[in-house]
């Protein structure tokens, strides 16, 4: 009757280790993946289709995932139209009250899983195109590495990824990059190969 007690006695022992050693081995693992780096993804906004056709290439030269910010009512080529004084951008740009645009989601699945993300956008008026605003706002990105880049035929990043990363308040936001419009996927896979991800 004792020598059972003791064998299941040992046999408790021996199992609580053999657990404990299976969560170790589990924790070192965890630890090693997040020390290789985490997920990357890109965000992007595309008013005409130029920074989705950038961000596409960033997403396969980085092996990132993608997200697209969609305004619920989307821009038409009217809308779009700068040299319009009645069009919906340049009533935009001249009442900031008018750039509260909603979009359908803000919520990027798994988002906490996501060590570095790099936000794309046209450039509007030198600053990046306000649907890119409420996405920024709605998210935490602290403990994210944060790179914008743009696409622009004319203007340059100017200070749109610095006004970006005062709107965030958190993250750690990087130098970003502008793309022409006719961006070709080797400028991208360049640029990628130079931010090591």
């Amino acid at each position: 009757m004792m020598k059972k007690r003791w064998m299941g006695i040992l046999l408790a022992v021996a199992t609580a280790f053999s657990l404990a050693a299976c969560s170790q081995s589990s924790t070192q693992s965890t630890t090693q993946e997040q020390a290789a780096g985490g997920k990357t993804l890109v965000v992007y906004y595309s008013a005409s289709g130029h920074t989705k056709a950038v961000a596409e290439d960033i997403a396969e030269a980085a092996g990132a995932d993608l997200f697209e910010i969609v305004p619920e009512e989307p821009y038409t080529d009217a809308d779009l139209d700068w040299t319009d004084d009645n069009s919906r951008v340049t009533r935009e740009h001249e009442d900031e009250s008018l750039r509260e645009v909603a979009l359908t989601t803000t919520e990027v699945p798994d988002w906490a899983s996501y060590d570095t993300a790099l936000i794309g956008y046209p450039i509007w008026w030198a600053i990046a195109a306000w649907p890119v605003d409420g996405f920024v706002k709605a998210n935490d990105f602290t403990g994210k590495t944060v790179i914008p880049f743009c696409t622009s035929t004319s203007s340059g990043l100017g200070q749109s990824g610095e006004l970006l990363a005062e709107m965030a308040g958190t993250g750690d936001w990087q130098e970003g990059m502008r793309f022409r419009s006719s961006a070709s996927a080797e400028d991208v896979q360049e640029w990628v190969n130079s931010l090591g991800l």
